[in-house]
């Protein structure tokens, strides 16, 4: 399984858990301003939470140009773009994280402070700022982070705390854009059509349907049609 599956694997069974459900909103000019402010009024917001998302917005950028580049370069190394799917930064989740820290201050300390260590670390064993290491250098540094501790990389805890927080908005606020949805295959709430149970699925635990009932289950396309039964409640139709 790849990582991409894997953070997806993950995420479907949290799926009830988070609220963080924003999309991906940020702020970087008047022109963006007006563009999430206008997003921030759809459907199903009430006027407080308007109120809220769009008091959040004026705030303005909070991260500095050089870190929303190196949350940029983390998303897309964290989740990156693949034939069937679009990066992280393809469905805006730097601007995701930027709304997310303004609208939950507690965020703040955490991830400015995992951003710089990450940028000390890289310092320390490249000399030179993560931005400019080359991806083999950069997975080297997550490698060691993204894991669970092991004796070589207990050294590395601060790193290892920030990025699990840090991984946890990058598929928050993927998984909740529509590019992430339609990643994901979430079609939202909709009608179904029963068929049954599966005909494998029944063999499996040593059943079957009964030959003579199945032309009378449900026809789908005769399904408003009322049953009909004889008066010994018989199935007839």
């Amino acid at each position: 399984m790849d990582r991409r599956k894997s953070l997806k694997t993950l995420l479907i069974g949290s799926i009830g858990a988070t609220s963080l459900t924003l999309g991906a909103i940020g702020c970087k000019d008047d022109k963006e301003s007006a563009l999430v402010a206008k997003e921030a009024k759809g459907y199903g917001r009430i006027a407080s939470e308007k109120l809220h998302d769009e008091k959040i917005i004026a705030e303005g950028q909070f991260f500095s140009d050089p870190d929303l580049a190196l949350i940029a370069t983390l998303c897309d190394l964290i989740l990156p773009a693949t034939p069937t799917a679009a990066s992280a930064t393809e469905a805006e989740v730097p601007a995701f994280i930027d709304f997310i820290v303004k609208d939950l201050p507690y965020q703040q300390v955490p991830i400015q402070g995992g951003l710089m260590w990450i940028n000390g670390e890289s310092n320390r064993r490249f000399n030179t700022i993560f931005d400019k290491c080359t991806k083999v250098q950069q997975t080297e540094i997550l490698d060691d982070i993204a894991y669970a501790s092991t004796p070589e990389t207990e050294k590395y805890e601060a790193g290892r705390q920030f990025f699990n927080r840090f991984r946890g908005l990058v598929t928050s606020g993927y998984y909740s854009s529509k590019i992430g949805m339609k990643d994901i295959g979430y079609v939202g709430n909709r009608p179904n059509l029963w068929d049954g149970v599966p005909a494998d699925v029944l063999a499996e635990h040593g059943f079957e349907y009964e030959a003579a009932m199945l032309p009378k289950y449900i026809n789908h396309d005769t399904r408003d049609i009322q049953a009909e039964w004889d008066e010994k409640a018989n199935l007839i139709s």
